[in-house]
Order: C-alpha cells, then structure tokens, then sequence
C-alpha cells in the first residue's frame, strides 16, 4: 500500500473489510467494495480523458455519493482534484477553472454520462459520470475485480486544491498534497476515528473541512452519512442520529452556537464533536457541556495552507475561564507550531506573536502564485523547516497549550467562512459608478463578527441602488461573500491618519 495516498488508504478498507459500510446517501448505501470498484471503473474512464499525474480535474457535482466517488477516481488516476460548490456564481466558476487548467471537468451540466462525446461547459470538455453507482460496479465488487492501476507513487503530489477568498478579488487557489490529509488520521491523535465511528458529511465540498468528514471517515473504515440540505438545521442533525446512527460531527462555531440556543437537545446520541473555524464562545461552550456531559467536545483550529486541524483541544468546563477564551491546544500528528516575534525569532511561553505551522500539513503553495507563496510559507531562520505564516496572533502557555488572540492582518470569519475583505471591496469596485467603496465586518454579540457591510460612494449620475448593487455582487460572489448590509454615503469618513474611519461607518448602522 502506498503510505500516505488517500485512495490507498481507502483501497486497503476495501480488502480488509470488504462488507463495512462506506457510504449512506439517502437511500444509497455502499459498501467498502463497490466503492473502490466503482471509482476503479470511473477512474479508468477519466483516463481516457486526460486525468493523469501533473493535471487537476475540477469536479462540479452535488454533495452525494457519486461526488464521493468521483473525487476517489480522480486520485486513483494521479490527479488532483478541485470540489467547486454548484451553488457558486458562473463567473466565479469559470474564473477558478480558468487558474486549474485541467484536461476535463466532471460535472452533470451539458454532458453525457460516462463520455466527453463533444460536450462542454463554456470552453471546457466534460465528463459526466454514470447517473447511479449500483449495477456493473457491484457485481465487479462481488467478483472481486478492481482492475485500474491505481497511482502508487509520492504523497507529496497534489491532492486537491481549496479555493479561498483572495485578496485580489479572484480566487486564491491553495494546492495540498495527499500527506496533508492522511496524516490527520493516525491512530495516536485526536481524529483516530476508526470502523464504528459514524460521521456527518455536511460541510461543502470546497471547504477542508469536506476532507476531515469524508477521507476521515473513508480512509480509517468508518461510514460517511450525507446530510442532503444545503443548509444544516438542528432537525438534520437529529434525524440523521435517529435514523443513520450519526455519532460524529464537525460545526462551524457559529452553528455551534445556533444549535445550543434553539436545540440544545439535537446533540443527544453524538460520541464526538469537533466544532472551530472561529472563536469559540465560552457561555456556548459551557452550556453545552452542562447539558452532555458524554459527548466529548473538541476545538480544532488551523488554516487551509495546513489543510483542516493544525491544532486541537479536548474542551473542558475550566477551558471557559481562561483570558484568551477556549484554548485550540496542541499540534496534530505530523504538525508543529510555533510563536516567532517579528524578527522570526522564537516567542517564550506566555508571550504572543505569530503563529506559524510547519510537518507534513502543509500545502504545496498557491495555485499560480509563486509571489505570494514565497512571501506566506518561509523558512525557520534558526534550522531552515519550511513555515506557514498563519497571520494570527497566538501564544503558548507553560503548559504546551496554544492560544489564539486576534489576526495580524484584515481577514475574518464569518459564519465559519474565511472572507478576504479586499475581495469584496475589488469586486464593487469594478462596478460602473462606484467611486469608493469598504467592506466593513460587522461585530456580534459573541465577539465574533456575525454580518459584512460594504459602504459606498458613487459618481452623482450613476446613484447606484444598494438592492441592484447587491444583486451584481451576488453573481460575481459566493453566498457567503455577498455583504449582508449594503449602503451608499456621501463620503467615507477618515481619521486623523486619513485612514477609512470604519468606527463611525459602523455607528451609522445602529442611527
């Protein structure tokens, strides 16, 4: 077995416990064989389209089983893999298949199951794969077949690539190779999960959080069960307990925090749930521990260039007390982080710098960018090992644990969703009329920033409505990017320095 490729790991589940359920999809169930079967035939037919070491295939499916299948086919070809998200605007979707560049994009829109046959999207060939994964692929499992040679090389090649907000208004595209993520899932470490271990797969799929529910799932023998909504409500959570023995869950801390205010009850059933992507609030946390003592309750942090957890901490009613709120703790397997001050130099415990990453987590680098990776991931100065610059503030406390305290630069969360105010503030921009124009995150009751603003000024024969002014944004953007509130003002107010006064343009939504 090729140590560290994710399809390997997978491919030696379906051997050694060839019966064990893989997949729930609704009413789809798969087990360990026809999935590998399955992705071995679907594997041998984007082959044929160009899919190989060296390329990157985008895949536009819906969360499902055939998604699933399809990303394995992918890598048991060599290549890496994008996941964009169907719900993305068409610019945007054009504009990330225009950085990837790959031989085809396997996807239900315009094409022919299981053929390119001549048919596009836009100028991209297409591969559609078959519309069910049942019927020749079971029947190659129970004879025992799985006959494409899969990819049994280096873990170090790309796996797949996360698109994030990007500070230039395009998509920011970071490459992460297979190692990135199996080495999240070893025995030793906090995200051991293990046959019995029954997990929600309800993040997108573009998202690294999409790896930790599926290839956490799929490459340790466990069972990845499908949340079908779009949008994950306590009910879902429920059901999915109820019906699928769901005992593992991974939320954004903003859900966390829904979750507990309208259902506290909807956990009941969980062994296990992994909640971050934000500051976590301690009044939340507490009540949640309060109410399920038996559920253990992890927080993980980490950027996307680390690809999903750098860090996690087993979360204790004392973790509610401390200066910094919820610790995020100590490194994952194969992870180190460390504190340097801004001379790189290393930071003594109890004093906050930046905080970096390093080991095998780490991405290849930005999709296209050489600038900007040789500017974020650096060298160590004092032994060389190659750093992530995670631009967060953070400290060690005389324990070992880590400690976030704040962001270096103008990225926040929001909603769990990493947002690049720049990106916004490019778009609008670009827009006729618009003469200025900031985005301004907007602070919640929690501390975290729950809403986006976008002021803005424009030319006095254009008068640019605010609702159409939205509505452009939102075919350019994501969901999640489009600004909650939109406003036009006379002028933006600065400070003495001349800087954008954003205080006082987040007064004015309170008048």
């Amino acid at each position: 077995m090729g140590v560290g490729l994710i399809h390997r790991a997978v491919a030696h589940r379906a051997r050694t416990r060839p019966d064990a359920l893989a997949v729930v999809d609704g009413s789809t169930r798969l087990d360990y064989a026809t999935l590998d079967a399955a992705a071995d035939a679907w594997a041998a037919g984007l082959a044929a389209a160009g899919a190989g070491p060296g390329t990157l295939v985008p895949v536009l499916l819906p969360r499902s089983a055939r998604l699933y299948v399809a990303l394995l086919a992918v890598l048991k070809c060599g290549a890496g893999y994008a996941a964009l998200d169907p719900r993305w605007p068409r610019e945007r979707v054009e504009s990330v298949l225009g950085q990837l560049g790959g031989p085809v994009l396997v996807t239900d829109l315009d094409g022919t199951p299981g053929e390119t046959s001549g048919k596009r999207f836009g100028r991209w060939p297409v591969w559609q794969p078959p519309a069910v994964v049942t019927g020749s692929a079971q029947a190659a499992a129970r004879n025992g077949a799985g006959t494409f040679a899969a990819y049994d090389g280096s873990p170090e090649v790309p796996a797949t690539v996360f698109f994030t907000s990007g500070t230039s208004g395009a998509p920011k595209g970071v490459v992460s190779p297979h190692a990135a993520t199996t080495r999240l899932f070893t025995a030793d470490g906090p995200l051991a999960f293990g046959p019995g271990t029954v997990m929600m797969q309800a993040a997108p799929a573009s998202w690294d959080a999409f790896s930790l529910e599926l290839w956490g799932t799929l490459t340790t023998g466990g069972t990845c069960v499908t949340a079908a909504e779009d949008y994950l409500l306590p009910d879902t959570l429920r059901h999915l307990i109820d019906t699928c023995a769901v005992d593992t869950a991974w939320l954004t801390s903003s859900l966390f925090n829904l979750f507990t205010e309208i259902d506290p009850d909807c956990f009941r059933g969980l062994r296990g749930l992994y909640i971050g992507g934000e500051r976590l609030s301690a009044a939340h946390v507490g009540r949640f521990l309060a109410a399920h003592p038996g559920i253990r309750l992890f927080n993980g942090y980490g950027p996307v260039e680390s690809c999903v957890f750098a860090t996690v901490h087993p979360v204790t009613a004392a973790d509610c007390a401390p200066e910094h709120g919820v610790p995020i703790g100590r490194p994952v397997p194969g992870t180190r982080v460390r504190v340097l001050d801004g001379t790189g130099r290393e930071c003594p415990a109890g004093v906050t710098g930046e905080l970096c990453v390093g080991g095998a987590g780490l991405a290849l680098g930005y999709l296209g960018d050489p600038d900007l990776t040789a500017a974020r991931f650096t060298e160590h100065p004092a032994d060389g090992t190659r750093l992530y610059r995670t631009g967060d503030h953070g400290l060690q406390d005389a324990d070992g644990v880590f400690h976030f305290t704040g962001r270096t630069d103008r990225q926040v969360k929001i909603r769990g969703y990493r947002i690049e105010p720049e990106e916004i503030e490019a778009h609008a921009a670009g827009l006729p009329g618009i003469t200025h124009c900031v985005a301004v995150p907007v602070p919640g009751r929690l501390g975290n920033y729950d809403r986006l603003a976008l002021f803005y000024t424009s030319a006095a024969e254009a008068d640019e409505d605010p609702v159409l002014l939205r509505r452009s944004l939102s075919l350019r953007l994501p969901a999640h990017a489009v600004p909650d509130v939109v406003r036009r003002v006379e002028r933006l107010p600065v400070t003495a320095n001349g800087k954008v006064d954003r205080s006082e343009l987040l007064a004015t939504l309170t008048d």
